[in-house]
């Protein structure tokens, strides 16, 4: 084919997608250039590094062909009015013909869009060339100033999967409506709803057409077609896929649960220079956060105590300003207690300003116990609406300086085997610590005091002591004594995350026996001056309640304590497993590395995807055509439980459709969570994040299930979710 061949009178011209993959078109003369279409994909400007032959190349996602417009002169003109083809599997050439301009271009699959604009300003004048495929193209598209604007990619409504599909069928009894009676019986039978009404059923159906009709009247009879039905499956409001319900005994002790735990709560980045602010501990505190880490500090005048992360740039903030913060926004996500644990650094004057302060600001809120030392930890319902300090009382802070300081010098910095293993060699690189660049950072928490804080502390405040509920504290000798069990007292212990690692390797049984009574608070270490996280896995399943993290800094750590912490409602207290509370006839406990056998199997099906064109801009993935999503779904648990696998991407499409079955057998489900990634594939570049979830694996509602994802801070998207089924076998 020559470009003499193609209608020069303005007479509509068609190419068929099949002859543009296999034919170059020739040029009519040695002024014309040739178009070389391939399957790479439509981008603009030149790329020589990732040419390819005519008719094809790999899937080069981001590895175009290069090929420039035909011409019939040395100058540039119009080309003819093309209509746009009214049917698939065609391209029309329209819009203005440059010569010697690249184009680069890919045919998509069926129902997908692709845009190109190339822009030039030959002769001082501004022309431009668009490909458009019929029907499967682009709604709008202008060009200004170089560069695309207002881009709209064509996008397909989402059709009923085959199980859905079927599932209507059976329970509308082949009819073309589904009435609540007939919603019901599937809640029951198919979803596992066991308590489920026809009430319920009724609600549900007019809540969908409120929500997606705004119908504010009650429906005469309520129905549902199949898309309706389809829809109302895939509403993350109306179809979750764990319940929002408290539904734990929330009458034993404190040690029998693990709590939202936040490290250094007053950051709002890094360990060394960043802010120190309310914000942070707000936004904790709405995301369901229970206990907060303040360090107390004196200001330079020694007359005030500011919160800040001492020897370090960081700039303060006034502790009266975080007290008020925490008063006012305790218990806006959970009625549970908030515990506050002090890193204390002050004068005796100013501890008993600090106890005046608190007595202020939280008045009856305030809880401590009448004697200075408990027997047991009292229940999360006991102190509802109740807020706590936790803190090593300042003879005890000083006493284990001494030890602590010892421990540091024999630190590593040696990165966690252990971690790697868990998450699986593909997520390796987002585990990565900071230990080799910031090893003479050492480790610090609430034991750190330095020789002006021993002359400071000689004598406490009485009323500041007084108010203690949850004394920390280390005795002096090894982690074996300190790991010992008081039958007449209970309290604190505070690990970093690499003296954990080295505890559980000599003393995981001593850990649990000691997690049965009393509070383990696990931090991370000083190298992670980036606010970088640990694998939290560890101290839960050795019984650690209070593992702390830094909650600004977002990457698969914090996003599995997000998930983790979805469970019991949401509430910030999540019961630890009967067996970690269990001790045999020799006081024998759970081992956490003996083997198990398999408890049961999560069966997980992944239908298709939805919401990305609704919540990212059109061109965010891919500026010329649609992303190519896929999805990574895997268990995070115990050693042998953990596992990631993955779908196939989905080419060219805002509405992927996968179908993919996977099994995940549980050996100890109860500290399982399932972890699900949305990516977008790149061949050249890192592939784009698309959104995530992580779900608590005791907590899934089995059946078909809408489930929504959150961004990189754990925000959830206004509109990206998933269509899944979970079963258990």
């Amino acid at each position: 084919m020559t470009v003499a061949d193609l209608p020069n009178s303005g007479i509509p011209f068609q190419l068929p997608v099949t002859q543009l993959k296999s034919q170059r078109i020739r040029p009519a003369s040695a002024n014309a250039h040739i178009i070389a279409p391939s399957s790479s994909p439509l981008s603009h400007g030149e790329n020589k590094a990732n040419e390819t032959d005519e008719g094809g190349g790999n899937r080069g996602a981001r590895s175009p062909t290069r090929g420039v417009l035909p011409g019939r002169f040395g100058g540039w003109q119009p080309a003819p009015a093309l209509p746009t083809p009214t049917h698939a599997g065609t391209i029309a050439l329209g819009g203005i013909l440059m010569p010697s301009r690249l184009l680069r271009y890919r045919p998509p699959p069926p129902a997908t869009a692709t845009l190109c604009f190339i822009n030039g300003k030959p002769r001082g004048k501004r022309a431009a060339l668009s490909l458009h495929l019929v029907e499967l193209g682009v709604e709008k598209g202008a060009v200004e100033d170089g560069e695309l604007q207002d881009v709209h990619f064509k996008w397909k409504d989402p059709q009923p999967p085959y199980d859905v599909k079927e599932a209507f069928a059976k329970y509308a009894e082949g009819g073309a409506h589904m009435n609540s009676e007939q919603l019901c019986r599937f809640l029951v039978d198919f979803q596992g709803e066991d308590d489920a009404t026809v009430a319920h059923a009724e609600s549900l159906i007019e809540q969908f057409h409120q929500l997606r009709y705004r119908r504010l009247a009650k429906l005469s009879r309520p129905l549902l077609t199949l898309d309706e039905f389809h829809h109302l499956l895939f509403s993350g409001e109306l179809n979750p896929p764990i319940g929002s319900e408290i539904h734990q005994d929330m009458t034993a002790p404190l040690s029998h649960y693990y709590i939202y735990t936040g490290h250094n709560s007053y950051l709002t980045g890094n360990q060394l220079s960043s802010k120190c602010s309310v914000d942070p501990i707000i936004q904790a505190l709405q995301r369901g956060v229970r206990v907060i880490e303040l360090d107390l500090w004196p200001n330079s005048a020694k007359d005030k105590v500011i919160v800040y992360h001492g020897r370090t740039l960081t700039s303060p903030v006034e502790l009266s300003k975080c007290l008020r913060a925490i008063r006012d926004h305790a218990f806006t996500a959970s009625v549970y207690p908030v515990v506050i644990t002090l890193e204390d650094h002050l004068t005796p004057d100013l501890q008993d300003k600090v106890a005046k302060m608190v007595n202020q600001t939280f008045g009856a809120m305030l809880f401590y116990p009448k004697s200075e030392s408990l027997n047991e930890l009292p229940s999360p319902e006991y102190l509802k609406k109740r807020i706590i300090l936790s803190t090593k009382p300042p003879k005890e802070y000083l006493e284990s300086k001494i030890s602590k300081d010892n421990e540091r010098e024999s630190r590593t910095g040696k990165k966690s085997s252990e971690e790697e293993d868990e998450w699986g060699t593909d997520f390796k690189s987002e585990f990565e610590d900071d230990d080799k660049d910031d090893e003479h950072v050492h480790d610090h928490d609430e034991d750190d005091i330095d020789e002006d804080d021993q002359k400071l502390q000689q004598n406490s405040a009485p009323e500041y002591r007084r108010l203690i509920t949850i004394r920390a504290g280390k005795p002096k000798g090894s982690l074996k004594d300190a790991l010992k069990v008081d039958p007449e007292k209970v309290g604190r212990l505070s690990l970093s995350e690499q003296e954990l690692e080295k505890a559980v390797k000599a003393y995981g049984k001593d850990i649990i026996r000691f997690t049965q009574r009393n509070l383990l608070r696990i931090y991370p270490k000083g190298t992670r001056i980036t606010s970088s996280n640990y694998n939290p896995l560890i101290g839960w399943r050795h019984g650690a309640q209070m593992v702390a993290l830094n909650m600004q800094g977002y990457g698969r750590s914090l996003w599995l304590m997000h998930g983790f912490f979805r469970a019991n409602g949401g509430c910030g207290f999540v019961k630890k497993p009967d067996f970690l509370m269990r001790a045999g006839g020799v006081n024998e406990v759970f081992d956490p590395n003996t083997y198990l056998p398999v408890k049961k199997t999560l069966q997980v099906k992944l239908y298709m995807g939805d919401g990305w064109r609704l919540d990212f801009k059109q061109t965010y993935f891919d500026k010329y055509s649609p992303p190519d999503f896929y999805v990574k779904v895997g268990i995070a648990g115990v050693p042998v439980d953990c596992t990631t696998k993955r779908t196939r991407a989905i080419e060219d499409d805002w509405t992927p459709v996968w179908n993919d079955e996977f099994s995940f057998p549980l050996t100890v489900p109860e500290l399982a969570v399932l972890r699900i990634e949305v990516h977008e594939y790149d061949m050249s570049e890192r592939d784009d994040f698309g959104g995530q979830t992580y779900l608590p694996v005791s907590e899934l509602m089995p059946g078909i299930r809408a489930v929504p994802l959150f961004d990189r801070k754990g925000a959830k998207f206004d509109s990206v979710r998933l269509l899944m089924r979970f079963r258990f076998d």
